[in-house]
């Protein structure tokens, strides 16, 4: 499989930028990929020339913290009087005011550590990480033995490199950040202060926190936002609005990042593609909300969000206020009168999270073709707990029977990886697929323009499940 996101985002070209938060509670992975981070990781300067530019003079801006007495009282002081100066220079580049001054505090890495692990024991219960770890091994993204606390306390710490937190009002400024990226860091975490006290960006998150991709869509416009405020701050001749396609100019930086940061790299697929999404796809949107409004117009898509995933790949869906679609999967199933087994959790995956499936089982390629057919889908995610166990149902609609029956064959070769003792059933024929596996019977069906799947049926509700996906209206 092939895992080198270049195609998908190609440019990311010399240096890089890791600066992270845990901000505005339960949002970025509330999905069907749920994870519950909010990082923004890997943003170039821009080509070689320009970076060395931008270097030289930041450099002269931002002092390193240093340990002798006086010598670090005095750079703490240039620190905090370069965030003030920063926040007065974001106000003017985006319109937005300053209703309120921002709390700051310099920080050692040992302490953004604690206070990441900190913010996200407080954000989410031991449950709630359960229900994320089991909606990722119901889909097979992650293995059973995944643990994905650890994996956010190490990406959080890899990661960070200073954050504004809402619920404190406070940037937490990082004091090992190298001078030529201090500005830069300062100028993304200081635009989230800025949207928190004109937009409340706390209650435009949690207002959609039921609805994964709607809330995927809102990170979009909250970090890309932020991250198109910083670009232009570090390149001000050059406006973002004049850029053709940001897609194309933030790119091969990944494969570097990739090597500077272990656990990012070494991080499933599907993870690495949704941490991305908010800070890329998003800063490619708001360079098209720009170009047609310029910054003043922004404040729309927090009074008017977009609601889904499409809107944020394909602005035109937002901005000609073309429908969405939608899909809907009764809630009681076939699966739900099985002993043992419970509703874990119910939500659709949306656009991005059906990018991030076929991509991570089956290839980048097979994801760009598919999910340009796609329209809506939904899932319902069921466990025993007591059992280890887990079962899934899933409908989902194309845009037409011909891409319906591709992506019916996608899902089957899914399948097969998902489950390498996967042996077809003589109800199988043309489409529907019904197979064998050891965590209970699989069943695949295309009817017209939708594709719908179980999984982890029991023997016994077989024909039960086949029936009722086969009546769904």
């Amino acid at each position: 499989m092939n895992y080198d996101l270049r195609r998908k985002y190609p440019l990311f070209p010399i240096s890089f930028l890791a600066s992270a938060s845990r901000r505005y509670g339960r949002r970025m992975y509330r999905r069907t990929i749920r994870i519950g981070i909010s990082v923004l990781l890997a943003i170039p300067l821009a080509v070689h020339s320009l970076t060395a530019v931008q270097h030289t003079a930041t450099a002269q801006q931002a002092p390193q913290v240093t340990n002798n007495g006086e010598s670090r009282q005095q750079t703490l002081t240039e620190l905090l009087n370069q965030a003030d100066e920063v926040l007065h220079e974001m106000s003017r580049l985006t319109g937005l005011p300053i209703k309120a001054p921002v709390k700051k505090k310099v920080v050692s890495r040992d302490e953004v550590r604690k206070l990441l692990i900190q913010n996200l024991r407080t954000d989410y219960t031991p449950e709630e990480i359960h229900v994320q770890e089991a909606t990722l091994r119901a889909f097979g993204l992650i293995s059973k033995d995944f643990n994905l606390e650890k994996l956010l306390v190490s990406f959080y710490t890899e990661q960070a490199a200073g954050f504004y937190d809402p619920r404190t009002r406070t940037m937490y400024i990082a004091d090992w950040i190298p001078p030529e990226l201090q500005k830069m860091v300062l100028a993304h975490e200081l635009t989230h202060a800025l949207q928190d006290q004109n937009f409340n960006v706390e209650r435009y998150m949690k207002a959609v926190q039921k609805d994964d991709d709607a809330e995927a869509a809102r990170q979009a416009v909250v970090e890309g936002y932020a991250t198109a405020a910083m670009f232009q701050s570090m390149f001000p001749s050059a406006p973002i609005a004049n850029l053709p396609n940001l897609d194309n100019i933030l790119g091969p930086l990944i494969r570097q990042q990739m090597t500077e940061f272990p656990v990012f790299s070494n991080a499933p697929y599907f993870f690495r593609l949704q941490a991305l999404f908010p800070y890329i796809q998003g800063v490619s949107f708001i360079a098209s909300a720009l170009r047609r409004g310029g910054w003043e117009s922004l404040g729309e898509l927090f009074a008017s969000p977009p609601s889904s995933t499409r809107a944020i790949f394909q602005p035109n869906v937002y901005f000609k206020h073309l429908a969405v679609p939608t899909i809907q999967l009764p809630s009681k199933t076939p699966l739900s009168s099985v002993p043992g087994l419970k509703t874990l959790d119910e939500n659709s995956m949306g656009e991005l999270g059906m990018d991030q499936l076929l991509g991570q089982f089956l290839s980048e390629q097979a994801a760009d073709t598919a999910i340009s057919q796609f329209v809506a889908d939904r899932y319902i995610v069921y466990e025993d707990p007591t059992a280890n166990r887990y079962a899934l149902v899933a409908r989902t609609r194309w845009t037409n029977p011909e891409a319906a029956l591709a992506f019916f064959r996608d899902y089957h070769a899914i399948l097969a990886k998902k489950f390498p003792e996967l042996s077809p059933d003589d109800r199988s024929g043309e489409g529907r697929y019904v197979g064998r596996t050891a965590a209970g019977d699989v069943i695949v069906l295309q009817t017209g323009d939708e594709v719908r799947w179980a999984e982890g049926v029991p023997a016994d509700r077989l024909d039960a499940m086949i029936e009722w996906l086969s009546s769904l209206r």
